[in-house]
């Protein structure tokens, strides 16, 4: 699991044995509780795929950490989270050659990863206008 700060391009991530509500408390307990965000009036966050039985987690976030607010995207519109372009970067460059001896050494190239791309990343660039859109589709539509 991973939180992405897409004004400082920083990934905050942890390895779990697996998914639920404790690991995920965790991981925004650590942002929540580290600088920009603990001094932040509100942050936001994305959970994927927010059924029902997720609501009490959304509401006990909420009352835990006041400034943070948790929003659901459409399953299809994950092209709009910039944690899903990290993740799908992330499998492409370091975990694709699936090679590994054990869980742990596959843990500890995803967080070798995530140390690397905090260490050099930019914001992702979201300046595609429709205007720019509209140039490129007369581009293809001339070709």
């Amino acid at each position: 699991m991973a939180a992405y700060d897409v004004h400082r391009a920083h990934v905050m991530g942890t390895i779990a044995p697996k998914t639920g509500i404790e690991p995920l408390t965790e991981l925004v307990a650590e942002v929540m509780s580290t600088e920009p965000y603990a001094s932040a009036k509100r942050c936001l966050g994305r959970r994927q795929r927010l059924l029902a039985p997720r609501l009490a987690l959304v509401m006990r976030m909420e009352g835990s950490w006041p400034g943070a607010t948790l929003v659901h995207l459409p399953v299809h519109a994950s092209w709009l989270n910039q944690i899903e372009i990290y993740f799908s970067i992330l499998r492409r460059k370091a975990i694709a050659p699936v090679d590994f001896a054990d869980l742990d050494d596959l843990a500890t190239r995803i967080l070798a990863f995530q140390n690397h791309c905090n260490t050099d990343a930019e914001p992702f660039d979201w300046r595609y206008t429709r205007h720019d859109l509209d140039t490129f589709l007369a581009r293809l539509a001339a070709a």
